[in-house]
C-alpha cells in the first residue's frame, strides 16, 4: 500500500499505510467529526484492541467494544454507535470477503463493480463510496475501467476529498474547498 498521510499523526498514518481494514474503518469514521482524527481512530482501536483483524472485531462483545471505542479520546464523537459499525463492517468482511478487506478492490473488475461493492457496505452511502473509490484510485493507484465514471468530481484533480489529502497542506485546501461548498449550499 502507498504512504498515506491522512490523519497527520506517523502511528495512524503508518496504520492506514499498511492495514486495509484500517483504511476502511477510517473511512467510515469519516463522517461528523474532523477527518484527520476520524482516519485516527484505527491506530486506537488496534492498540486498546490489541488488533484491528476484521474476525476479532466481529467476535467481540459488543458492549466490551462499544466502551473500548467510547473511551475518551473517542474513536469518534459518537463512539459507542459506531463501535456497531465497525463490528457490521467486520462482519461483512468476514462473511463477504473472507476476512481480506482488500479483496473488496484487489478482486473488481471494473469501476462500476468496485463502486457497488463499496456502496453495499454498510455506513457507506453514496457519496462516502464515490469518495472511498476515488482514495483508492488517486492513493493506491487502483484504478479499475471506468472508475472516473463513478466517483464524479471527487475522480477529478483538486482538493474536494480526503482521497486528495496527501499532506498537510493539501488537508487545509480539502477543508476550505468544503467550508466553501457549505456556505455556497446555503445561498
Amino acid at each position: 500500500m502507498a504512504n498515506l498521510q491522512i490523519a497527520q499523526d506517523p502511528v495512524a498514518d503508518e496504520l492506514l499505510s499498511t492495514d486495509a481494514f484500517a483504511l476502511l474503518t477510517g473511512m467510515l469514521l469519516d463522517q461528523q467529526f474532523p477527518m484527520e482524527r476520524a482516519f485516527a481512530g484505527p491506530a486506537k482501536i488496534a492498540e486498546r484492541f490489541g488488533s484491528l483483524d476484521p474476525e476479532a472485531i466481529a467476535a467481540a462483545d459488543p458492549e466490551v467494544f462499544a466502551d473500548l471505542c467510547a473511551t475518551p479520546p473517542a474513536v469518534h464523537r459518537y463512539g459507542r454507535s459506531m463501535a456497531g459499525r465497525i463490528q457490521e463492517l467486520a462482519r461483512v468482511v468476514v462473511s463477504d470477503y473472507d476476512g481480506d478487506t482488500e479483496a473488496i478492490w484487489t478482486t473488481a473488475k471494473t469501476g462500476k463493480d468496485l463502486f457497488a461493492r463499496i456502496r453495499a457496505l454498510p455506513g457507506f452511502g453514496e457519496q462516502k463510496a464515490k469518495i472511498f473509490t476515488a482514495l483508492l484510485a488517486k492513493q493506491l493507484d487502483v484504478k479499475p475501467s471506468g472508475w472516473t465514471t463513478v466517483t464524479g468530481d471527487y475522480g477529478k484533480k483538486g482538493f474536494r476529498s480526503v482521497a486528495d489529502v496527501v499532506d498537510g497542506d493539501s488537508l487545509i485546501k480539502v477543508r476550505e474547498f468544503k467550508k466553501a461548498a457549505k456556505a455556497a449550499a446555503k445561498k
